[in-house]
């Protein structure tokens, strides 16, 4: 099945599975849609492994030790896909569906108080919640030749970002755009080791990690992630996605205090970080942390989180490890308590690898402009040195709101970045990219907008003669000028209509004296 008709299909998928929501918000009912896709996508695994099990004759097909050997959710039979289908009709189907998910977290420890049990709520039309059944049910017949369980691995994705720009604002915080992430991903490249998310929300970098590894002929065991989050709906998101990605969430924890004040990998030096925390975040706790141990290169203001987030990752990350993460555009500038004296030091130790500036209108929760940050330890190439890339017209509208970043832009991104750090066909191009040594840096005051490096593009020739163009453009102007004539005299006709005399008022001016030029009392 082509890219294409993939979209189409999980764009048609969502737009029938929204039709039933009713009355409810998207925010409520992602949980009810997302769930169903969950146990659809185990009942499909384990009915995987059900089948080869009981074509052996050795084997137990309902022997719970033989699914946890092959890393598989085991699902008792009251939980089973093919037992919610068959009671779908019933009015008594929401109590069936909670009963299921409470069995499966039974049976499977770690999802243990991690699935939803919204399905008995009085405000959730049971006809409709059957409808959904039969429409996720039928979904697999319009699969072609994918196998059932990857389709809904990524129908499980599509939704959570279609209910992120549902909920807008809200959205945001548990969810980043796909091409961001992918971005983030292809330029770090997590092949192996330990993978960090400090506000890991519903584990999109997670997720994009290990298809990194994957399309890239990798082990996913080759990797282990850690993650935080502090809101517990989003973490058990998080823990569904990663359930349906088989990866191993053991090390993604959830706590209300979050990554500042209660760190839940205080001795983690992760290879790799991957974050989107919030932007610009207040009172984030800087008053009780004054002499905290991360804060190494100074302590960051109560009253912007960003450098913050930049020195808690700092802090975790590895000796020869890389992080990216994603800030927003005053990041780059501001001077506010202190933070010019921060970002200063980070470029005077060296640890600013790349400043890429995004485009506009790609996040669902804010219209703030944003930038990627790049870290590194240990730069190979360019010592001393900062790539800036200006990325913010790139992309495309993907409806009248959002802005996109399609394949051939991250590619472009990407190859830039890694022909400049592995030493490869690099070289300067104004208006997109520029390798600013550190000398020129601190001639901008440490300021890192890439707009101040890389400079305006030169405009192309397009081959038109000088005196063509003057000649096109005078006439473009007489037009212009005729037709503003026909305009006002339009106006003071139709002012005549109702008895306004312009010429003659214009007149009465002219003779009345300079102190009423350019007025009129009507």
């Amino acid at each position: 099945m082509s890219e294409t008709k993939k979209s189409t299909f999980e764009q048609q998928l969502f737009k029938a599975a929204d039709k039933l929501r009713k009355n409810i918000d998207a925010a409520e009912y992602k949980y009810v849609v997302l769930g169903l896709v969950f146990i659809k996508y185990i009942s499909e695994t384990f009915n995987e492994l059900y089948e080869k099990l009981e074509a052996d004759e050795y084997s137990d097909p309902e022997d719970r030790d033989e699914y946890l050997a092959e890393n598989v959710f085991f699902v008792p039979a009251t939980a089973r896909w093919s037992h919610i289908h068959n009671n779908a009709k019933l009015p008594s189907i929401g109590e069936t569906i909670d009963e299921a998910m409470e069995a499966i977290e039974k049976e499977n420890k770690e999802l243990k108080n991690v699935l939803p049990k919204v399905y008995g709520k009085a405000n959730l039309d049971k006809a409709s919640l059957g409808q959904l059944i039969d429409l996720i049910s039928n979904t697999e017949l319009q699969a072609e030749n994918e196998k059932s369980k990857d389709l809904f691995g990524r129908v499980y994705e599509y939704f959570l970002g279609e209910f992120a720009n549902a909920e807008g604002k809200k959205g945001g915080q548990f969810y980043t755009p796909k091409a961001i992430v992918k971005l983030m991903v292809e330029m770090i490249e997590p092949y192996k080791g330990r993978v960090y998310d400090p506000a890991c929300g519903s584990g999109g970098m997670f997720v994009m990690s290990e298809k990194f590894v994957t399309e890239h002929q990798g082990n996913i065991s080759d990797i282990t992630v850690y993650g935080q989050e502090s809101n517990q709906t989003t973490w058990k998101l998080s823990k569904m996605n990663l359930a349906i990605r088989n990866i191993n969430s053991q090390f993604v924890s959830w706590n209300t205090e979050g990554s500042f004040l209660k760190d839940a990998h205080p001795d983690l030096k992760a290879d790799f970080i991957l974050a989107n925390p919030p932007f610009n975040q207040k009172d984030w706790g800087i008053d009780i942390l004054q002499d905290d141990a991360r804060w190494k290169l100074g302590v960051p203001p109560n009253g912007n989180a960003n450098y913050g987030w930049m020195m808690h990752m700092l802090y975790h990350l590895a000796p020869k490890g890389v992080m990216a993460t994603v800030l927003a555009n005053g990041s780059l500038s501001s001077n506010t308590s202190g933070e010019g004296d921060l970002r200063q030091r980070m470029v005077e130790e060296d640890l600013v690898e790349c400043i890429v500036a995004l485009p506009k209108q790609l996040f669902y929760n804010t219209g703030i402009p944003a930038c990627i940050w790049y870290l590194r330890r240990e730069k190979a190439n360019h010592s001393k040195e900062v790539l800036f890339i200006d990325a913010s017209e790139m992309g495309y509208m993907k409806d009248r709101v959002h802005r996109d970043l399609a394949d051939e832009d991250i590619d472009t991104i990407t190859q830039t970045y890694h022909n400049w750090r592995k030493g490869g066909d690099y070289e300067d191009i104004k208006g997109y990219c520029k390798s600013a040594t550190i000398e020129e840096i601190q001639k901008h005051k440490h300021v890192l907008t890439p707009g101040r490096y890389v400079g305006i593009p030169d405009e192309e020739d397009d081959g038109i003669p000088f005196e063509d163009k003057m000649a096109d453009l005078s006439a473009i102007l007489k037009n212009q000028m005729e037709k503003e004539a026909e305009l006002n005299q339009e106006i003071k006709d139709q002012l005549s209509n109702i008895g306004i005399d312009l010429d003659k008022k214009e007149l009465d001016q002219e003779q009345g004296g300079s102190g009423h030029v350019g007025t009129f009392n009507f």
